[in-house]
């Protein structure tokens, strides 16, 4: 087995014990992204714009990983209401492509600084 650690300046550094991602392989698993602006950790204000910077930060990862969105084969993005869902939907096309990865939506209390929104991701590389 061949394990790596991904870290990347390019998205918000860990507010955690956890890592940016784990690679195994040629599988890596990307940690949860909110709606923090990386330079700055700060929250980024409404949801489309949450929404955004999540993919933005995940996309990130992707690439210092080696790989890309194109790359993701399951997503899971969890929402404080689910009445934002059709706003992930159109957000989301404009980052990743068909064929789709697998995708699940699950509706949470709340989540880590307010955020509204956040989404983790599998990806496969090489």
């Amino acid at each position: 087995m061949n394990k790596s650690i991904i870290q990347t300046a390019d998205a918000p550094a860990a507010i955690g014990t956890y890592s940016q991602a784990v690679r195994v392989d040629h599988t890596v698993y990307m940690s949860g992204q909110i709606g923090l602006e990386p330079a700055s950790m700060q929250m980024i204000d409404g949801i489309d714009a949450q929404i955004h910077q999540v993919f933005k930060n995940l996309a990130a990862v992707a690439t210092a990983a080696g790989g890309s969105l194109a790359d993701v084969v399951k997503l899971n993005v969890f929402l404080t209401d689910l009445g934002h869902f059709p706003r992930v939907n159109e957000i989301m096309a404009g980052y990743f492509s068909p064929p789709y990865p697998a995708r699940a939506a699950v509706g949470v209390a709340a989540l880590p600084r307010g955020a509204l929104v956040e989404a983790d991701a599998v990806m496969v590389v090489g």
